[in-house]
């Protein structure tokens, strides 16, 4: 080879690097000050309580209303809790005033969902996010609740917490298992602003690898079903956070062909597969592929990490985690990490 030509070209393609690794930087601060992280809470902040989706008596909140209180923080309860209209906490319009309401106020600094279940869907396109915008706030909760953080990571980049919600705190908290403590603290200190890191075992169908992003995601049912809508994600170059319960495996894999044919694992940083439980399947009607091989089949092809088993979803390892935020996936020999970044 022509000695000038090689050193002309290690120059050359110094220089390409150099310049893609300047482009690499520019995206990554750009997303940065995209980002809008509403203010953590100090004591004697309010948070509001309300259930947009299904329904939960007053008695059905009260440990989480102590637990929160005994934080240092107030409480407001919307007029949701006690309501019942057949399965959802109140009508779609008694719903959609109590949770408007909480939106605005700026007295409130953080939203509870006092549960999930299903609603969300029935009222999300006729929210007023306005004052939200002006005045961020914490929005809590998992679950059919995914539409909510879906809708505002998406349009408008404000963080939201995906959480356990008021009809998850143990009644009894002197008497509650290590894995309920630790989850529920996870919510005060995402709340007042603490760095974390969570670790997950090792899993056999792991995808080594390391991915810096921001994280989305939450329930894989809410997010297929939000293909097309208002509420859809763009997963380029984001962690993906996926759980769900209570799905036969055949519908587990058509959710995940809708997240395949729509574009949303193609272009990842990272993917992490939080709790999923299958309901079993019809006798004569076996399925026979696993939860993980129904996630490999769709993601041959690309090469950014993958994490299963991670402790959040519906079970009762379920750590807080900080949707619209950049976030550090490392997955290795010997287990996953997911640290929370500035």
């Amino acid at each position: 080879m022509n000695r000038k030509y090689f050193i002309s070209s290690l120059v050359a393609s110094g220089a390409i690097f150099s310049t893609f690794k300047s482009w690499a930087n520019h995206l990554v601060k750009e997303e940065i000050s995209k980002i809008k992280i509403p203010p953590y809470l100090k004591p004697g902040d309010t948070i509001g309580i309300t259930s947009p989706a299904g329904s939960i008596s007053l008695a059905g909140i009260q440990p989480a209303v102590q637990l929160m209180e005994s934080w240092g923080y107030k409480t407001t309860i919307g007029s949701t809790i006690g309501k019942k209209d057949f399965t959802y906490g109140g009508t779609d319009k008694e719903r959609l005033e109590d949770l408007q309401q909480l939106l605005d106020n700026p007295v409130i600094k953080a939203i509870m969902c006092a549960r999930g279940g299903y609603g969300i869907v029935r009222i999300i396109d006729q929210l007023d996010f306005t004052e939200f915008i002006k005045h961020p706030k914490w929005l809590i909760g998992f679950s059919d609740v995914t539409v909510l953080h879906c809708h505002i990571n998406q349009n408008f980049g404000i963080a939201t917490l995906h959480s356990k919600m008021c009809n998850s705190f143990p009644d009894d908290w002197a008497k509650a298992e290590p894995i309920q403590i630790s989850t529920i603290l996870s919510i005060r200190q995402a709340l007042a602003g603490e760095d974390f890191k969570y670790t997950a075992p090792i899993a056999q169908s792991n995808r080594l690898g390391r991915a810096e992003g921001v994280l989305i995601g939450g329930n894989l049912s809410i997010i297929a079903s939000n293909s097309g809508t208002k509420s859809d994600l763009d997963t380029t170059g984001k962690i993906l956070f996926l759980e769900d319960t209570s799905e036969y495996l055949y519908n587990l894999d058509r959710m995940f062909w809708n997240l395949k044919r729509t574009g949303k694992l193609a272009h990842l940083a990272g993917l992490i597969i939080g709790g999923f439980s299958a309901k079993p399947d019809d006798p004569g009607e076996i399925f026979g592929k696993t939860i993980e091989e129904i996630v490999m089949e769709k993601i041959k092809g690309y090469n950014y990490p993958v994490c299963f088993n991670f402790p959040s979803g519906h079970q009762r390892a379920n750590f807080a985690l900080k949707c619209g935020t950049r976030h550090l996936l490392e997955v290795g020999n010997g287990g996953s990490m997911l640290s929370s970044l500035k």
